[in-house]
């Protein structure tokens, strides 16, 4: 699998204050921290080359948002939905995303370190050179998703949902896979040998196959 390319951000950049999302509204080449934002409801927003820390976006609804060569620290992002986004070179480290839903987007070198991820939605959406580090994702879906070179590294992903996923140079590294539905979607991706043999009981349920006591 193929690592994500990292955003593109300078060392410095300006501050910048915000009251509210407009539609098609664009921010480029700024920083906003520390800001209160939650249940926003705007189409077409634009953010290039932003840092964010500290902001709160919870509860937003943000179609076709588009996010490129930006790094999110210490937000909240839970229940926000953004159906069709179009999300690139983004860092997420230390935030809440519980609830997200990006359906139908579009998600291309996307690092997403140490957060809360449960109960997620990604279906039939596209990741490409995606990682998932350090992440809580149960109860996520990624049905009939597209995922390729997407590494799952140290996640707990019990009762997520990959049924109907297409997997294309994936792999899962010290994850937990209990309870996960779509096993069979699975097919092609890589795993180390004590993750497959840890989970033998993950694939005799999954191939149907009734495991017997020692006689």
């Amino acid at each position: 699998a193929r690592p994500p390319q990292p955003p593109q951000l300078p060392a410095e950049l300006a501050r910048s204050g915000l009251d509210a999302f407009a539609h098609d509204d664009r921010y480029a080449d700024a920083e906003l921290v520390d800001l209160e934002l939650p249940g926003q409801q705007a189409r077409g927003v634009s953010l290039d080359t932003v840092r964010l820390d500290r902001v709160d976006l919870s509860g937003s609804r943000l179609e076709h948002l588009s996010l490129s060569d930006v790094r999110i620290s210490g937000g909240n992002l839970a229940n926000l939905e953004a159906r069709g986004a179009s999300v690139a070179r983004v860092e997420i480290a230390s935030s809440r995303l519980t609830g997200i839903a990006l359906p139908e987007a579009g998600l291309r070198d996307v690092t997403v370190e140490g957060c809360r991820v449960d109960l997620a939605a990604f279906g039939f959406s596209r990741l490409a050179r995606v990682t998932f580090a350090d992440c809580v994702l149960t109860q996520s879906s990624f049905l009939e998703a597209q995922l390729d070179s997407v590494r799952f590294h140290a996640c707990d992903l019990s009762e997520a949902d990959f049924r109907g996923a297409s997997l294309r140079r994936c792999e899962f590294r010290g994850c937990d896979l209990s309870r996960l539905a779509g096993v069979q979607s699975l097919r092609g991706a890589a795993m180390e040998w004590s993750d497959i043999v840890g989970m033998a009981d993950v694939w005799a349920s999954a191939l149907g196959i009734e495991i017997l006591d020692r006689e």
